[in-house]
């Protein structure tokens, strides 16, 4: 609806009828009744949602409201599969569901199968153009679809619904089950605030209504093993639907050389098939390596990234822990910062292989018909058009990711390697994937090669608890011009562990939830400019 505010007129939602007025305020007409909004249980549901990440309900209210008005919904239907589905797919929805960890190359249709059977089922999935694709394939199965954001009235009628993050508001006519693929993937999490995560809101909203949650994932994050219980396939079926993962160890490199292309990689990017070189330019991790061994500097407790602050330690830049400044392999004593950018990569590359590489940036794709391409992470997202899927994926310098500074940093590393072995196909395909790496023995890379994202989760959430991160306690990110204020008006309150600051960002921790919330409410935020993101 539309009410006058202060001379001009602005939209909003009823929540409410007949509530009681305080005294002293004047009752106002509403000037326009714009269409149908989120359904009672929907507003509830981003109430809760505001208070459990610190933010304002109305943000999540036009998130869960159509993108055009809708003034009369359709009869109301039920999209249900009463077909054949696979036992161990309906076994995903016993109870209040599961994690499922299915491998890259897996088709996870079955899961969709067995969702329909429960009527109308809400299928969150990461990208538009991957929606697009279930959304054809649904319908081809007979079954009524409607593809958020522009059918909400179709959803709010009854069908199939798919859509991406902000689906997790959508309208469902008589939700029957939930399902988020690939939930270990960091577009789920909304980067403005409130940093409401889309899995966790699908868990609570399944919840609610008393319906299954399906999380499926090839390397299920540490939350959702914990949320739902992990259910994987045979050891055998894992490993054949993983791409043969190859590493290139550079650290058998002559001493002192710290190129951007090792040895190997042109003679394994020379064979026949598309090539997609990785190269992250973004960040601002600088890693260190031996002169004399080219042994990555890595920290002892957490395995991130150190940087030399003074002459007498390395200090983690994920965790704060500080070790000696030589190297663990050799002892020696003459470390290098590595270069992960160059800006000639291309040139280089073309030079090394003798033919034409293109490039894919944010402002464009150069080269597109070129056999071999190199870019960001962007280019294994893109929607690859039939038969020209790449059958080589080479990252560059993926030490960048294992030492990230952020405490999911291994977790993102792992979601690369599942992306790229996506896109080359299972063990059958004749793809690969290949890794340059000054860190051979990473629990990441080693269970990509096992085909066992298991063990990495499982490693991850022993790590979670010893080193005290989310989820095992509650975290608040706090940032901004008005943090240093932000932070000062807070204090060090009992039960609060404030950490920082670390490129101008703070961390405060918590055993509870509820007692960082009331603490966070508590101070006034101020004119500026103030993020506060919470996991």
């Amino acid at each position: 609806m539309r009410v006058e505010l202060h001379g001009r007129r602005v939209g909003g939602w009823i929540t409410e009828l007949d509530p009681d007025t305080p005294e002293g305020i004047e009752l106002r007409p509403l000037k326009k009744w714009s269409g149908h909004g989120p359904t009672v249980d929907v507003m509830d549901l981003a109430d809760w949602t505001a208070q459990w990440w610190a933010g304002a309900p109305a943000k999540l209210l036009r998130t869960a409201s159509p993108a055009r008005n809708v003034y009369r919904l359709r009869a109301p239907k039920v999209a249900q599969w009463s077909g054949d589905v696979d036992q161990w797919a309906l076994d995903a929805f016993d109870g209040a569901g599961s994690t499922q960890l299915v491998a890259p190359a897996s088709d996870r249709w079955q899961l969709v199968l067995a969702a329909a059977t429960y009527g109308n089922p809400l299928l969150l999935v990461p990208t538009i153009e991957a929606a697009s694709q279930l959304a054809g394939r649904v319908r081809r199965a007979g079954m009524h679809v409607a593809l958020l954001p522009d059918d909400w009235d179709r959803a709010a009628s009854g069908a199939v619904v798919i859509g991406t993050r902000a689906a997790a508001f959508g309208p469902v006519h008589e939700l029957g089950a939930i399902v988020v693929f690939d939930e270990h993937d960091e577009v789920w999490r909304e980067e403005r605030t409130p940093t409401w995560h889309a899995r966790d809101v699908a868990i609570e909203r399944a919840r609610r209504r008393g319906v299954p949650c399906v999380l499926v994932s090839p390397a299920p994050s540490v939350d959702a093993a914990g949320a739902l219980p992990l259910q994987e396939p045979a050891r055998a079926e894992q490993h054949a639907g993983w791409a043969p993962v190859s590493i290139i160890d550079r650290r058998d490199e002559p001493p002192g050389r710290l190129g951007l292309f090792g040895d190997g990689l042109a003679k394994s990017l020379k064979r026949e098939g598309r090539a997609a070189c990785i190269l992250n330019r973004t960040g601002r991790v600088r890693l260190l390596a031996c002169s004399n061994c080219g042994e990555l500097g890595a920290c002892d407790v957490c395995s991130g990234a150190v940087r030399q602050i003074d002459d007498n330690s390395l200090t983690c830049i994920r965790c704060a822990a500080t070790r000696p400044p030589v190297c663990a392999n050799c002892g020696g004593a003459r470390l290098k910062n590595l270069v992960l950018g160059v800006s000639k990569a291309r040139e280089e590359l073309a030079a090394l292989l003798g033919e034409p590489v293109g490039e894919k940036t944010a402002s464009g794709v150069d080269g597109e018909s070129a056999r071999v391409m190199i870019g960001t992470e962007a280019l294994l997202r893109d929607v690859q058009e039939r038969g020209r899927r790449f059958t080589t994926v080479a990252f560059l310098d993926f030490d960048q990711h294992l030492s990230a500074a952020r405490q999911t940093g291994e977790s993102d590393a792992m979601a690369l390697l599942v992306l790229a072995a996506r896109q080359v196909g299972n063990r059958r395909g004749g793809g690969q994937v290949l890794v340059q790496t000054r860190m051979p023995e990473h629990r990441v890379l080693q269970a990509a090669v096992r085909g066992d994202a298991a063990s990495l989760t499982m490693a991850l959430t022993e790590q979670a608890a010893v080193m005290q991160w989310p989820p095992v306690v509650a975290q608040a990110e706090v940032s901004g011009a008005g943090a240093p204020a932000f932070i000062e008006a807070l204090g060090r309150p009992l039960g609060l562990t404030v950490l920082g600051p670390n490129d101008d960002r703070w961390l405060i921790r918590a055993t509870d939830r509820d007692l960082l919330l009331d603490e966070l409410e508590r101070v006034e935020r101020g004119e500026d400019r103030l993020r506060i993101a919470l996991h």
